[in-house]
């Protein structure tokens, strides 16, 4: 992840988007109770509402998760972003333009050169070697033979598939497969990666590895990313922001630590329920706080940011309580062994 509050200048901006299925959508839209739920309003007009007047901000070079139960409308939120799915209600802003109001030829623009997915189920072209799939997007933007294989060539390497290039899909694990679609994505130098479920199919194991694997990406190119999933322990290992999503409302916004310390209400609650707490909470959230000063001479400060179970080793072998100290080098607060095992156990 990221250090997403100096990612830079704004990326995406959803400003209250709405999706609505059924006969008559813009209709519905003006006419209908918005403070109705989904269910009633289903009720009352035959109309499902995906989506329901949802708004988040997404900065250059983060990764921001949109987290939700099956049915929860993320899938289709995030869909909105490129008009796969027409919006009925709202704005998508990326770097300043509203794609809502783009014509079809600036919508396949950006489609071709500003953002690429993942998807869930592969979607690779079994009769094209993996070569094929990886250049594909870059044979659609025109690209001669030889430099758009130079390019997938170097993508390949980049995402461990050196030597598997004249290989078919078939001859492929799971695992490997995912990777010619990370590495088809990657190929056309997008500045948006948006991420359906990639690793929700995979063995455990292979999802972990896919998992570090694509952290390990992020460090090194900085993409802007959203990134759908399901599981809340995979959310709070990618996300620098999660939007938790329920019957197409979004129920928190915050980064992990906050969520894991703060939920807002028992449906976030019950995500958080199992999280290992020392493993998302930072020193700075569970310190005793003490009035700014300067940290007394030959004491090694720890940083308000450090997780928990970084420092464990360092409390549990000292008797004394440790200053915790801000970014400008501010003490901030105090920890010792017995915060820290508080936090270890608490689940509230």
């Amino acid at each position: 992840m990221t250090d997403a509050t100096d990612a830079g200048e704004l990326k995406i901006s959803c400003e209250n988007i709405w999706k609505i299925f059924g006969p008559h959508p813009e209709r519905t839209l003006k006419s209908m109770d918005h403070t109705k739920s989904r269910a009633e309003i289903q009720e009352q007009t035959g109309h499902v509402v995906a989506v329901k007047d949802v708004s988040f901000q997404v900065k250059k070079g983060e990764c921001f998760v949109v987290m939700g139960l099956s049915g929860s409308g993320k899938s289709t939120l995030v869909r909105c972003l490129s008009r796969l799915i027409e919006p009925t209600g709202g704005k998508v802003v990326i770097d300043g333009d509203d794609v809502t109001a783009m014509n079809q030829k600036d919508l396949l623009e950006l489609r071709r050169h500003k953002m690429a997915m993942v998807f869930q189920h592969f979607g690779l072209f079994p009769h094209r070697k993996v070569i094929d799939n990886i250049s594909y997007g870059l044979e659609v933007r025109g690209m001669n033979k030889q430099e758009r294989t130079e390019k997938a060539l170097e993508v390949c390497s980049l995402v461990g598939l050196g030597g598997w290039d004249q290989c078919y899909p078939r001859e492929l694990s799971g695992g490997m497969q995912q990777r010619v679609g990370l590495a088809r994505a990657m190929a056309v130098e997008p500045e948006i990666l948006i991420f359906d479920e990639p690793f929700s199919a995979l063995d455990p194991l292979i999802r972990r590895e896919m998992q570090d694997e694509l952290l390990d990406l992020q460090n090194t190119l900085h993409k802007t990313m959203v990134f759908i999933t399901h599981d809340f322990l995979e959310a709070i290992k990618m996300g620098d922001h999660i939007a938790i999503m329920k019957d197409g409302e979004i129920s928190q916004i915050g980064t992990p630590e906050e969520i894991v310390a703060n939920p807002v209400n028992d449906y976030v609650r019950d995500f958080t329920e199992d999280v290992p707490r020392y493993k998302v909470l930072s020193a700075g959230k569970v310190m005793r706080e003490v009035s700014q000063g300067n940290v007394a001479a030959g004491v090694e400060p720890i940083l308000a940011s450090a997780k928990i179970d970084s420092l464990i080793e360092r409390v549990s072998g000292s008797d004394i309580a440790l200053p915790v100290v801000d970014m400008a080098g501010q003490m901030v607060g105090e920890i010792d062994r017995e915060i820290i095992m508080r936090a270890m156990i608490s689940k509230s």
